[in-house]
């Protein structure tokens, strides 16, 4: 399991942006949504680095209902970040060469237009005021942004989660201070908000030292906090093998989560696959399986750097070094098996539409990639892959429902 330094190397890459490489326009970027007259039902926003540059760009696509892809007037634009979040009318990026969340709107094509930055650093430890700002996420309702910051405490050291109010007007950043205890123990992974909108959760299971798994609660005014007293079991191990740690944590639309399970010998990891299990959250945030290592499954996708469930709740996207795979989720029973490998291309990240369609980037090959997949189908979209040479992150804002 290489989750942790891979993902560090690839965030280092964003936030430096040292090493520049080409954009390659694909030649089968077309608008069936043009063609028909209908309307695009998400745009999809990748940051890059092009060729001969230094500085990134947004790459803007609009989807139709095909999930064929075209571009957006106005893309690339020329707005030098990396981590990105959407809530339907802002679009929220990382500043490369500033500690700044730099606000975009969202215009009715899919087009970005700047309206202001929120220097996030300010608000740190004023005797060192550092940090770098990582992943990033809204809860459900989009009034919060909630933003992973390395090296931001405890003299330019640790991670801490920072909760931040969205100005309706603006896109500018209200500060709400940080998770109760200063620091996020997480990993370069979110948190995920179940359906309520006030239990959230993440995994990271730091190279088998801990178990590592976190649950926070949204205060009335935005701020996340741990829970109090929060309270986890974990699945049942095999022989030889002495606990399981969670290693990444993902939440559907009710109150289940997808948690990626190592097995662990502590101080270290214990050999085998690491495994898909399931979680209820309890009404007090507390959270409880019933998986085993019988009952848990192994994904093709060992090396893994991103889950995602479907917004109908029914599926689990794992992508990771060996590629994507697709399963099926069944709440608080166990996942099964649905696919095997859809793509062989390392995979770095990915989102889903509502519409069925999930999109994911490959740094490695230097792909955007396309599917549409159902419980009972799944297939490559028409125009998929598209040549986006190191893209470093992406975000898809639903259209529709």
């Amino acid at each position: 399991m290489i989750r942790n330094s891979v993902f560090a190397a690839c965030f280092s890459v964003a936030l430096t942006a040292s090493v520049a490489f080409a954009q390659v326009p694909s030649p089968d970027v077309s608008s069936d949504a043009e063609a028909s007259g209908t309307s695009p039902i998400a745009y999809v926003y990748v940051a890059n680095t092009p060729v001969n540059s230094k500085a990134n760009e947004i790459v803007a696509y609009a989807a139709s209902a095909t999930g064929r892809l075209s571009p957006v007037s106005g893309s690339p634009f020329p707005d030098n970040v990396y981590s990105m979040a959407v809530n339907g009318k802002y679009l929220m990026a990382a500043n490369v060469t500033k500690p700044d969340i730099d606000a975009y709107l969202i215009g009715s094509d899919g087009s970005l237009t700047y309206t202001t930055s929120t220097n996030y650093a300010k608000f740190n430890d004023p005797n060192n005021p550092c940090g770098s700002a990582g992943l990033m996420f809204f809860d459900h309702t989009g009034a919060s942004l909630y933003v992973i910051e390395y090296d931001a405490s405890n003299a330019c050291a640790n991670l801490v989660i920072a909760s931040f109010s969205v100005e309706k007007g603006s896109g500018g950043l209200g500060y709400l201070g940080l998770a109760s205890s200063g620091t996020f123990p997480g990993d370069y992974t979110p948190a995920y908000f179940i359906g309520d909108n006030l239990y959230a959760y993440a995994a990271d299971q730091s190279a088998c030292m801990y178990p590592g798994l976190y649950g926070y609660q949204r205060e009335s005014n935005g701020l996340l906090n741990f829970i109090n007293n929060f309270n986890a079991n974990y699945p049942t191990p095999p022989p030889g093998v002495r606990v399981y740690y969670p290693d990444l944590a993902v939440a559907d639309s009710t109150n289940h989560l997808a948690i990626l399970e190592q097995p662990a010998n502590p101080p270290g990891c214990a050999n085998g696959p690491v495994q898909l299990a399931t979680y209820t959250v309890e009404k007090n945030g507390n959270i409880h399986t019933n998986s085993t290592y019988k009952n848990m499954p192994a994904p093709k996708v060992q090396n893994v750097f991103d889950m995602k469930v479907s917004p109908s709740g029914k599926l689990l996207a794992v992508g990771g070094t060996e590629g994507l795979q697709i399963f099926h989720f069944n709440g608080g029973g166990p996942i099964t098996r649905y696919t095997g490998l859809i793509t062989t291309d390392s995979i770095t990240q990915m989102f889903w539409d509502n519409n069925d369609h999930l999109y994911a980037i490959s740094q490695t090959s230097g792909k955007l990639l396309v599917f549409t997949i159902t419980p009972t189908t799944h297939k490559m979209a028409a125009g998929s892959p598209y040549a986006i040479n190191q893209p470093q992150n992406i975000i898809v804002q639903p259209l529709s429902h």
